[in-house]
């Protein structure tokens, strides 16, 4: 009788993890595939052939956001560059908008991450943005913000799914 408990209750925590697993997205009109670590991300723009962006939730928008979005660069700017670019252009106008600090990133793309803090609606949120190079004249960004909490408490997602990021083969 305890082997038989054993083995159901073996058989309930290999199917939790099972189901806690997420999955790879690949879409028809993207270039490029990346692996979703949990389930709990929602896609909420699906690309078409007219606009190839995509973007997924975390649970609520506030809890994560994701955009993806590309970029044409020259084939000498670097990606530091890049990022100071974004923020004197956009970034920088958010209400309450604190740079954070600058790192360097690797995963099948080398690029850079950047950090930072704003305020929407009288809450604390907070962006990690990847900048990642996929070739000498193309960069994706992959946006994500939420509440500042929430955020650092999902980072080892955000990371992981920037690592995962590679474009298809042609």
């Amino acid at each position: 009788m305890k082997r038989i408990i054993i083995s159901v209750a073996i058989g309930l925590i290999l199917n939790a993890f099972a189901f806690a697993q997420g999955h790879t997205f690949n879409n028809v009109n993207t270039e490029y595939t990346f692996d979703l670590p949990e389930d709990a991300w929602k896609m909420v723009v699906t690309p078409t052939a007219s606009s190839p962006n995509v973007e997924y939730v975390y649970i609520d928008r506030v809890e994560g956001h994701l955009e993806i979005r590309k970029i044409s660069i020259g084939e000498t700017e670097i990606i530091s560059d890049l990022i100071k670019r974004e923020q004197e252009q956009k970034l920088q106008f958010l209400p309450g908008f604190v740079a954070g600090k600058e790192e360097r990133f690797a995963g099948n793309y080398k690029g850079g991450v950047f950090n930072f803090e704003f305020v929407r609606g009288g809450k604390n949120m907070s962006g990690r943005y990847y900048f990642l190079r996929a070739n000498d004249s193309t960069v994706y960004i992959l946006k994500f913000d939420g509440y500042r909490e929430k955020l650092i408490s999902i980072r080892n997602q955000t990371d992981s799914i920037a690592r995962t990021f590679k474009l298809k083969d042609k």
